[in-house]
């Protein structure tokens, strides 16, 4: 599912983080700038987790982690793939193994 707009920018999520723990609601925020009351709420949650005052999920660098790793996870994967094709037609074609017993 795609994206309807390009995400907000980081220094309007601060501002408006900022501005909920300045005592304003994210339903007024909601009504003054363009993101849901839920979506400023979730901003306020990760902050809090990125600045160690939650515990109940992973900061944001964790996530950055997490993603950074299943994509080179993704690449090995590939790569693993194309090598084991590529050694079992070199194998092949040097007649080390028959033909037709491949694992691809």
């Amino acid at each position: 599912m795609s994206k309807s707009r390009p995400p907000y920018p980081p220094e309007l999520r601060r501002q408006l983080v900022e501005l909920v723990r300045s005592g304003r609601s994210p339903e007024s925020l909601a009504e003054e700038y363009e993101p849901s009351g839920e979506s400023i709420r979730n901003w306020v949650k990760q902050a809090d987790r990125d600045h160690g005052k939650r515990q109940d999920g992973m900061t944001t660098e964790e996530k950055d982690e997490l993603a950074r790793l299943r994509r080179e996870n993704r690449t090995l994967r590939e790569e693993r793939t194309i090598l084991a094709k590529a050694a079992a037609w070199f194998a092949r074609e040097t007649g080390k193994i028959p033909p037709g017993s491949s694992n691809s």
